[in-house]
């Protein structure tokens, strides 16, 4: 079972936006901006990030729950930073404040909860359900 994890522990992640990481990319009628699937995966891995240490060697933090807000275009060629703060924990869910800057002002704010699983445990039970 994974360690007891401080309030106020924190993770970061990065990515410098590509076309790929756009709305354009997925429909020509959209703006080349970035997508908020994308900032809330660097999001995601924010709160990965400050998780992993605290895990044990067969577990990895999860996503179980996601409140996000993107408040702000980015174009192509910025770099987005996502910053994951942990704000509670409740039995096994580890709530994270986080936020998304793209080094001009905050583009998107909200919630993450994650949880720790046992990848074993999770590969058999996941086995036996697409049997």
């Amino acid at each position: 079972m994974a360690k007891p994890v401080p309030i106020g522990v924190r993770g970061e992640s990065e990515q410098k936006v590509e076309f790929e990481h756009t709305l354009t990319y997925h429909n020509k009628a959209l703006p080349p901006v970035y997508s908020t699937p994308h900032m809330i995966a660097l999001m995601e891995f924010a709160a990965f990030n400050a998780l992993q240490p605290f895990a044990d060697e067969d577990e990895v933090s999860v996503g179980t729950a996601i409140n996000i807000e993107h408040r702000a275009p980015t174009g192509i060629g910025a770099l987005v930073k996502a910053e994951a703060v942990l704000e509670s924990v409740t039995k096994r869910f580890h709530v994270f404040r986080v936020t998304a800057h793209n080094g001009l002002e905050e583009i998107g704010r909200g919630t993450v909860t994650r949880a720790f699983i046992n990848l074993k445990k999770f590969a058999g039970r996941h086995s036996k359900s697409s049997n």
